[in-house]
């Protein structure tokens, strides 16, 4: 398998995310729900607290890519949904700092929602990854 990044701009590389990604050859994909500041149960975990949930949501989705065998490195397309889009960019630097140590820069997608599906929950990441 090959991952080709496309960048026609150079802008997004910067704030750590390609513009595109070419996957070729033999390859398993895996489409990940939204993970988001749950504990094993189901339960919200750190209410009001943006950094600690999207630390979860990350923990979450590694777990889901690690039963397919997979890592934050396989994973070429992120959403990330959220409640306040001005506080996660504020914490934006959490899940930068763990995309960038598996040397992983996504095309990524951010939208701002009024609410997410459990009331308290900030944060929701949606992945696809392929190895």
């Amino acid at each position: 398998m090959q991952k080709t990044t496309i960048n026609p701009w150079p802008w997004s590389v910067g704030l750590g995310y390609n513009q595109g990604v070419v996957v070729s050859g033999q390859t398993r994909t895996l489409h990940c729900a939204g993970q988001t500041a749950t504990d094993g149960a189901g339960q919200p975990q750190c209410p009001g607290d943006m950094a600690a949930q999207i630390g979860l949501c990350l923990d979450n989705l590694q777990a889901v890519l690690g039963q397919a065998d997979m890592t934050l490195a396989d994973v070429v397309r992120l959403t990330i949904y959220a409640t306040d889009v001005d506080q996660l960019f504020q914490h934006y630097g959490v899940l930068a700092g763990r995309l960038g140590a598996a040397e992983a820069a996504p095309p990524t997608t951010v939208l701002g929602v009024t609410r997410l599906a459990v009331p308290g929950l900030m944060v929701e990441i949606e992945a696809t990854a392929v190895s």
